[in-house]
């Protein structure tokens, strides 16, 4: 079946994941839902980054309910027959802007906050969909603390100022954060990533990838937000280019395999995901879990295993800004004969 979920106040959830959230859509595996990403960064150029329904939506929802993360989640989606153990494997099929503007910002939670005067700065980029690049349109200096999810500035307010002249940054949709409910009692925040995927932010979760979330609760509970047109790794100033999307997926139950955190599947990459506070810990949860993936599903010992991660895999820094910090490994599937590639 095919369900639409557009981002309406019953609809939505800001800031956090929670188990005992009813859910607002029921699906069934092999069920291919069409989902409204919102961007919590729309007020950063509310003439630019809001229409209507999205201004409607973020009057809807009061500040004080905004907590303890700071991300516009659209769901929980229940998927009928999901149990803990079992994987949820999302398979994203498209990602599409929603307007043509998204906002970078330099928030006092990035890594070189003090190092450039303890300012915050929001830029903001507009799209080109005929190039696939995002240019930078105008920036300016953020008064104080970004602290609010949800601020709206209003640019007639902002000094906005010429910001990178010349240059293009390629355009790859993404979600930043989008995961099942964890098994755990009332609300837990967005901002670090987990075993429940969360706030990933990897940009590699776009269209024509497939990422597995091990079930935690009874329905899974999925939700999606934080929605990107691009990001590097690390997201070193704190935020990517952050805009609104249209993202249509297909979930489908999975009761054949388990594995302890999320799994991320390109055409030509398996990629896992360590997180911790210490990004040392994070780089060994990674080494742990790319050696789990190549013994139990590419069947080799793990001696042989051990081998072919430090010649053939690639450890990369997904972000330092999360809380949790984020590192991931990428196997290249090309490396195995096609029958053991998964």
């Amino acid at each position: 079946m095919f369900h639409d979920l557009p981002a309406r106040p019953k609809s939505v959830h800001w800031g956090y994941f929670d188990a005992a959230l009813a859910p607002v859509l029921h699906v069934h595996s092999g069920d291919v839902v069409r989902a409204e990403a919102v961007t919590h960064h729309a007020g950063d150029a509310p003439d630019l980054m809001m229409d209507d329904a999205l201004r409607a939506l973020y009057a809807s929802i009061p500040e004080q309910d905004r907590n303890p993360g700071v991300h516009l989640m659209t769901g929980p989606i229940h998927v009928e027959d999901a149990r803990p153990g079992d994987m949820l494997e999302v398979r994203y099929l498209q990602m599409l802007p929603r307007l043509r503007y998204g906002s970078n910002l330099a928030a006092h939670w990035g890594h070189l906050y003090r190092e450039l005067g303890e300012k915050e700065r929001v830029t903001i980029y507009e799209l080109d969909e005929q190039c696939n690049t995002a240019s930078a349109l105008f920036a300016y200096d953020y008064p104080g603390k970004y602290l609010v999810p949800g601020r709206i500035t209003p640019r007639s307010t902002c000094n906005c100022q010429p910001a990178l002249g010349g240059v293009r940054v390629p355009v790859r949709p993404h979600l930043g954060t989008a995961g099942v409910a964890p098994d755990a009692m009332g609300r837990v925040s967005t901002v670090p990533p987990g075993a429940h995927g969360g706030n990933i932010d990897n940009w590699r979760i776009g269209a024509g990838s497939t990422m597995y979330y091990p079930v935690a609760v009874p329905g899974a509970l999925f939700s999606i937000g934080d929605p990107h047109i691009s990001q590097g790794d690390g997201e070193i100033s704190g935020t990517a280019i952050e805009a609104s999307l249209n993202v249509m997926f297909q979930i489908v139950l999975r009761k054949d395999f388990h594995f302890p955190s999320p799994l991320l599947e390109t055409p030509d990459m398996w990629i896992v995901h360590g997180f911790d506070e210490d990004l040392d810990v994070a780089m060994r949860q990674a080494a742990k879990d790319m050696l789990q993936l190549l013994v139990e599903r590419h069947r080799l010992s793990r001696d042989d295993a051990y081998s072919l991660m430090s010649v053939g895999a690639d450890f990369g820094v997904t972000q330092v800004v999360d809380g949790k910090q984020g590192v991931h490994c990428k196997m290249p599937r090309g490396l195995f004969a096609p029958t053991q590639r998964g």
